[in-house]
């Protein structure tokens, strides 16, 4: 762990500046502005002292709010940075003339907000208004012929990959043994080795921590997929019936709202409580049963009543296969139906009536499996480790069973054919339980209920509700006094999740200047962020959902139930770093498929004016003005570099290349904050 003495421009200047490309350059500003995950960032735009002297007069515009250390532009990027997914061109002078409050109070009421404009866009992705019995018809799962023929196919690409990435080894070997030899033969070896390490490029580490698991899954797909975001995967072409289709639909329509949407805090909190309530689309039957879990069980209580919105989970039939709850049982229940089923057959016939015709010979093995049927706690674990309670929130392992117990019976109605929420109180533990030192035992599917409701008014859940809100919306340390203020809201409120948002919002604490893009973008912000800085066009967001998850992201793939970490040390390694220059250069220079964006009307510059005023415009446009000196410094120095500036064939004057100018800026450091 760094120091908090550590300074960026420590490192600034360590290899020589003409022979890096803007890529390299950028992406050690980003090591080292972003690496030292110890430190709080520095404000790239403090108050100067004179100015905190100086009585300044409020502005309209932020009236209402405990505003007092933050300017009105940067409180306008603030809020568009934390309650959106960044300013579009103009917002910031539409919220202005609007005022702030007002602005966040439409926000908190998105029904009142027209959003006709992204429906019509969602238009072109049917299978989000299909219900799950269609989906399951309409998308069925490939035969196994045609799943092995893919398989092979699969890994005959795998194979072509590893034998391309061993080829360079084998051409640095073969150079290295060259160099070796010519060292041996030459009198003067020694200077040959010297000037073979000086004009040798200098290897960048890895820094001291793991990708996260869904993070390698991305990696192995890109690879075998060829690593091109641009190319249209055959699961997923518009004429693909294949269950592939439906994840990516969802993903499309994610990116969709998060750049087009009016309502834009109800995106944020729509990704927010998805994470929270995490679902994996790769696990079997799931990958039909996301589309009604996010669009009937998560939007409809984003900014409602927990209790609901936890309740609405546990019912799903995307939750309940997703952490097996489907399959838990008393395990006393087989004895129960077998003898309830022996006693209708004598009832049925009597006495002395004909036995029952005996059953076909079942395998031994078979009849194991079936018979395994038991109690499982895995939704009861997560129930209270990350849904409600946290990790430290004061239950036991006897709670853990005792909570699985409870919901034993909440299961799934013909789980291949239209997958409704059932329960079946023939699987149900009738005895009762003791959750938390409590007595549940309201009988059958009441049993679950009074654990959600026990669970939702916990003064456990109503602070660890509030810290993962403060987490996501103010810093990854929230301060404790704002946590605790949420969570007196959160109780007094019945769980109201709007009221929390709005305590939170109208505290000091959000308007703080340490709280001042002291947030690291996750990939989805940062790609959506950026389409929306540069006002781009998007016509097809497949390969945007692409780079996603080629940055570390990918979207419906999270495997854990933890869902993705909202820190900023997750986000942080260097080969995340240097995807996300690749995709600011990309997008800002229009070649990425289905995404065009205007950059020089954007900066309302042509091509051929002075490269360092171009530049100075892009930092006004997508920085609000504020570049720390080493980024100003490092984004100068790029300004001769060949990929900036170019000259025509029949002319020796040099234009600037607006989109290189525009993506090298969407990768500096100060973007990457939110």
């Amino acid at each position: 762990m760094k120091s908090r003495n550590f300074r960026a421009s420590s490192f600034r200047f360590r290899f020589p500046s003409m022979a890096a490309t803007p890529r390299s350059f950028l992406a050690l500003i980003l090591a080292c502005s972003c690496l030292p995950l110890g430190v709080d960032f520095p404000a790239v735009a403090a108050t100067p002292p004179a100015a905190k002297d100086k009585k300044q007069k409020p502005d309209p515009a932020l009236k209402g709010l405990p505003i007092t250390e933050l300017s009105p532009d940067e409180a306008i990027l603030h809020v568009l940075n934390r309650l959106a997914y960044g300013p579009r061109p103009g917002d910031v002078e539409r919220v202005r003339q609007m005022g702030l409050a007002k602005w966040i109070e439409r926000q908190l009421i998105p029904n009142s907000i027209d959003d006709k404009g992204v429906e019509a866009r969602l238009e072109d992705y049917p299978t989000l208004r299909m219900s799950t019995a269609k989906l399951i018809v309409e998308y069925p799962q490939p035969k196994p012929a045609v799943r092995q023929a893919e398989r092979q196919a699969r890994e005959r690409a795998q194979d072509e990959q590893r034998r391309a990435d061993a080829a360079p080894a084998s051409e640095q070997q073969t150079q290295a043994r060259e160099t070796q030899d010519a060292q041996s033969s030459s009198p003067s070896g020694e200077s040959v080795t010297q000037s073979a390490a000086e004009n040798a490029p200098a290897p960048m580490k890895e820094p001291a921590m793991e990708l996260d698991q869904a993070a390698r899954g991305a990696r192995r797909r890109e690879a075998l997929g060829g690593g091109d975001p641009n190319s249209v995967p055959r699961a997923v072409a518009d004429d693909s019936k294949r269950p592939a289709r439906i994840a990516a639909e969802l993903a499309m329509a994610k990116v969709t709202r998060a750049i087009y949407s009016e309502r834009q805090l109800q995106q944020v909190v729509d990704d927010f409580w998805f994470n929270h309530f995490n679902v994996f689309a790769g696990k079997g039957e799931d990958r039909y049963y996301l589309t009604s879990y996010e669009r009937d069980v998560i939007q409809p209580h984003a900014l409602a009543k927990f209790k609901d919105l936890l309740t609405a989970t546990a019912k799903s039939p995307a939750m309940l296969f997703y952490l097996d709850n489907f399959l838990s049982a008393d395990p006393r229940a087989q004895q129960r139906i077998a003898m309830e089923r022996a006693m209708r057959q004598q009832m049925r016939y009597g006495r002395f009536g004909r036995p029952w015709p005996p059953r076909p010979p079942v395998n031994p093995q078979q009849a194991g499996k079936k018979n395994e049927r038991g109690l499982n706690e895995n939704y009861g674990r997560e129930l209270m480790e990350l849904h409600t309670l946290g990790v430290d929130g004061g239950y036991t392992q006897k709670d853990v069973t005792e909570v699985a117990r409870a919901f034993t019976g909440w299961t799934i109605d013909k789980p291949r054919v239209y997958a409704d929420f059932k329960f079946d109180d023939r699987l149900h533990d009738p005895d009762p339980k003791i959750v938390l030192g409590k007595r549940i035992h309201a009988g059958g599917m009441k049993d679950g209920e009074q654990v959600i409701d026990l669970l939702a008014h916990h003064p456990s859940t109503a602070k660890f509700i509030s810290t993962e809100l403060a987490r996501r919306f103010v810093s990854d340390h929230p301060p404790s006094a704002l946590v605790n203020r949420m969570a007196e809201t959160f109780q007094s409120s019945e769980g109201d999740i709007r009221a929390v948002m709005k305590t939170m919002i109208w505290s000091p604490e959000f308007w703080s200047r340490e709280a001042y893009r002291a947030k690291i973008k996750t990939p989805f912000e940062l790609v959506v962020s950026a389409a929306r800085a540069l006002g781009t066009d998007v016509d097809t967001p497949l390969p945007l959902v692409q780079w996603i998850g080629r940055i570390g992201e990918p979207l419906y793939q999270c495997q854990p139930p933890t869902g993705y970490s909202d820190k900023s040390e997750t986000w942080v390694n260097t080969g995340a770093l240097l995807n996300r220059l690749n995709f600011s250069l990309a997008l800002a220079g229009n070649r990425i498929r289905g995404a065009r964006s205007d950059v020089a009307s954007l900066l309302s510059v042509d091509s051929s004016a002075d490269p360092k005023a171009a530049l100075d415009r892009a930092v006004q446009v997508f920085l609000g003005g504020e570049a720390a000196r080493t980024t100003a410094e490092t984004l100068e120095k790029q300004l001769d570099n060949p990929q900036v500036l170019h000259a025509k064939l029949d002319d020796t004057r040099r234009e600037a290349d607006l989109g290189v100018i525009a993506g090298l800026v969407l990768g500096a450091p100060e973007f990457q904050r939110r």
